[in-house]
């Protein structure tokens, strides 16, 4: 197994490392979007360090702050 660095990823690639069985890419990504904002505190912390929910990746910040609450890919 490969292990996970932290860094700037598109949404798609991170959400196929937590999804790799989903059907689509595009589900990938709204199967993680949706844990994210499950995640209350999650949010809250992507929130206040300026996060922007259209943007096509996440930084490595917020890989780290992701991560942090939902656990290694």
């Amino acid at each position: 197994m490969k292990s996970f660095t932290i860094r700037a990823y598109t949404k798609k690639e991170l959400a196929l490392l937590y999804f790799p069985n989903s059907s689509t890419p595009h589900v990938a990504v709204n199967h993680l979007i949706s844990w994210i904002k499950r995640c209350r505190p999650l949010m809250q912390e992507l929130e206040e360090s300026g996060y922007q929910k259209m943007a096509k990746y996440f930084t490595s910040r917020e890989v780290r702050m992701i991560t942090s609450h939902l656990g290694e890919p």
